[in-house]
């Protein structure tokens, strides 16, 4: 009986002696736009995504479109909304609407926002800004996709070396054009090609078109997004200043897929692929 309870008294001393280990917090993220949507997908944890934006399964918006299929959307933009979805972490941009962050803020959730988002390296210094955030694997997953991209622009780099850039133009439906510092911007930087409305424009971000100055631009291609090159270019085949732009009315154009013009995710170097293809159908097999 005294060894029993010896051996009892060790035990529990033994058991007082070994510290805690501590309980890592659950991460439940929610995501507010598509490109922080696109982020999460390819770094999280199923089990720490919370929810994903309204426009995370529709294709025209969203390249994770079937992914974000098996996870709930945020379907009402408001904060009693993303609450219910009990996040402890939401992921926004600097264009979100102001109170509804500050709301989600007030309630004890950590907001990330995101503020670069119009080069390959702000894409790059996103995934890591989030993959810190998520701990676990997604830092390894980071580099693991930025090192893959980097490889694919530079191999794609090397076939445009010595090829000539196409003049382009991304004309648009809602009243304004793409100029310097935008994701149309970019993805030409990356694709062999020369947006017309920076150079020749002098225009920066989305700005209205120079409707007279555009008739003179030597314009080889215009960039239009879409799932079919009939339906891509129709709007423009009516709707001044671009009905009157001979690549128009010629039908010169280099379609890529309705989400990638605008992609700010990692995702957008296979724009650059798509739309090189596109301009330069000779250099690819």
């Amino acid at each position: 009986m005294t060894r029993l309870l010896i051996l009892f008294c060790l035990t529990l001393g033994l058991a007082q002696a070994e510290p805690a280990v501590p309980v890592k917090p659950v991460v439940r993220v929610v995501s507010q736009t598509v490109g922080t949507d696109e982020l999460l997908i390819a770094l999280a944890e199923p089990g720490q995504i919370a929810a994903l934006s309204h426009l995370a399964r529709e294709p025209v918006f969203s390249a994770v479109s079937r992914e974000a299929a098996a996870f709930p959307v945020i379907e009402h933009g408001d904060a009693e909304t993303i609450l219910r979805h009990r996040p402890t972490v939401l992921l926004s941009a600097d264009y979100s609407r102001l109170e509804l962050v500050e709301q989600v803020r007030r309630s004890g959730v950590k907001v990330l926002v995101f503020t670069r988002y119009h080069t390959l390296d702000d894409a790059f210094a996103n995934l890591r800004l989030l993959a810190a955030e998520l701990g676990g694997r997604a830092p390894e997953r980071a580099e693991t996709i930025i090192a893959d991209c980097t490889r694919r622009v530079e191999r794609l780099r090397e076939k445009l070396r010595d090829v000539p850039p196409v003049r382009v133009i991304a004309p648009s439906t809602y009243g304004v054009i793409a100029g310097a510092k935008t994701t149309f911007d970019d993805l030409c930087a990356h694709a062999g090609a020369i947006n017309l409305a920076a150079t020749l424009g002098g225009l920066r971000g989305h700005q209205p078109p120079p409707n007279e100055q555009m008739l003179t631009w030597p314009i080889d291609r215009v960039v239009v997004e879409g799932l079919d090159d009939e339906t891509a270019l129709a709007p423009y085949l009516k709707l001044p200043p671009y009905q009157y732009l001979e690549a128009v009315r010629q039908k010169r154009m280099a379609r890529i897929e309705p989400h990638m013009l605008s992609s700010v995710s990692h995702h957008r170097v296979t724009a650059y692929e798509m739309l090189a293809r596109a301009l330069h159908p000779g250099v690819f097999p």
